[in-house]
């Protein structure tokens, strides 16, 4: 199913030029205010630049899993009435989404979730490219993407050992605190559980996660695995990491396709 995504995001060319107009110092003045820039991208957005998109989303995840057709055609006709737009998918406190889609096709949040980084991805971080360069490490310490306000869905250890946190809707990253937990705050060694495999050939990679809140992160160590692939790849082509931290009563924001389906 990955893959029929792929495909739908490299075949997209979207219909007009997209990228945010918002000076280095704009978007310093939102970040010192602990605000991510979702409510500029909600402005921006259109339905036409993402209705492929989302449609061919829909499409893949109905193949998938059959049992979802009624609830996503139910969303297909909100959306083209209008009743359910970008701006409706996109992050808010706490979740991805504003609740319209899950009210208007009864579709459940993680089901939701999971369209939002499969339909808005693309579009997403073509209108963040203009504004990417005016992050800098001191700018921005919360656990969600000071783009678009999503949650992590990966981390990456890089060279000189930082943690860097990867948002899988719009692609942004960011430097975050090693020893904290970007879901619910807490601090310290004693709150962290790491999981690792047992097989050799899988060394560098673990899942990273919260006693507290019991939410989890795959972790790459890109000192150990050079040439790892980005961040949503290697996310999507390790399910099996997905699954150990699900049976283990572990959860994540956006769940993979693997624990999507399993739950349907």
């Amino acid at each position: 199913m990955y893959g029929e995504i792929v495909e739908v995001w490299a075949a997209w060319t979207p219909p007009r030029a997209l990228g945010l107009a918002l000076s280095a110092g704009d978007c310093r003045t939102h970040w010192e205010q602990g605000t991510p820039l979702v409510q500029e991208a909600a402005r921006a957005l259109r339905a036409e630049d993402v209705e492929d998109l989302v449609g061919g989303a829909m499409e893949a995840l109905a193949r998938a899993e059959p049992g979802l057709g009624a609830g996503l055609q139910r969303l297909a006709e909100a959306w083209d009435q209008g009743a359910v737009t970008p701006a409706a998918l996109l992050p808010e406190r706490g979740r991805v989404g504003s609740g319209a889609a899950e009210r208007a096709s009864g579709l459940s949040a993680d089901v939701i979730a999971f369209l939002a980084v499969a339909g808005l991805r693309p579009a997403l971080d073509a209108l963040f490219v203009p504004v990417r360069e005016a992050l800098v490490e001191s700018a921005w310490s919360l656990g969600v993407c000071p783009f678009c306000g999503g949650p992590p869905g990966f981390t990456d250890v890089i060279e000189d050992g930082r943690r860097r946190l990867a948002c899988q809707l719009c692609g942004g990253a960011w430097v975050f605190a090693k020893l904290r937990c970007p879901f619910c705050g807490v601090e310290g060694a004693q709150h962290l559980v790491r999981l690792t495999p047992e097989e050799a050939m899988e060394e560098g990679y673990l899942v990273s996660a919260c006693r507290e809140c019991r939410a989890y992160l795959k972790e790459v160590d890109r000192r150990a695995r050079w040439n790892a692939g980005p961040a949503l790849i290697e996310d999507w082509g390790s399910p099996h990491f997905d699954l150990i931290a699900h049976r283990q009563g572990y959860w994540r924001p956006v769940p993979s396709i693997v624990q999507l389906l399993a739950r349907t």
